[in-house]
């Protein structure tokens, strides 16, 4: 695929907004025909620039739950421990992200909670038995600034 220009990206805005739209709608909003526009899609698709489609699922009301972003280091960083680390986090449904970083801790986890009860289980029960770990440090969000961007928009 050639480079990605702008009617591309135009095209990336729009989808990362709402997935779901009209491809007759996308091409209007970019200024192509319904046939260039897909045809640009399946290229992006194609290219591995486009790696899939999702729903975003509510966990039920946002004032019910909250999220907690956990910041992980580990004992060391070799291949095996962040593979075993890895592995173990993909097993708790209860971890709705892990993100591998650089920077003070190795890896930024996202949980939702409905309270601190539950933080406390999840904390107890899956986060101080994954291998590896050195040091947890967990942050709890007051509220997510850009969740009524999307809810905007339907």
């Amino acid at each position: 695929m050639a480079a990605i220009d702008a009617i591309d990206r135009n095209i990336l805005r729009l989808l990362r907004l709402n997935a779901r739209m009209s491809n007759a709608r996308l091409a209007e909003e970019v200024g192509l025909s319904p046939s260039a526009c897909l045809r640009r899609i399946r290229l992006l698709e194609e290219a591995g620039v486009i790696r899939g489609y999702t729903a975003l699922v509510d966990s039920g009301s946002s004032e019910d739950t909250m999220a907690v972003i956990i910041n992980i280091t580990l004992e060391r960083q070799t291949e095996e421990h962040l593979d075993r680390f890895e592995a173990a986090v993909r097993k708790h449904p209860e971890i709705r992200e892990c993100f591998l970083m650089t920077g003070g801790s190795d890896y930024l986890l996202r949980v939702e909670v409905a309270g601190a009860s539950e933080f406390e289980r999840i904390h107890k029960e899956i986060l101080s038995t994954l291998p590896g770990v050195l040091r947890i440090h967990s942050s709890f969000s007051i509220r997510n600034v850009l969740a009524t961007r999307s809810k905007a928009r339907r």
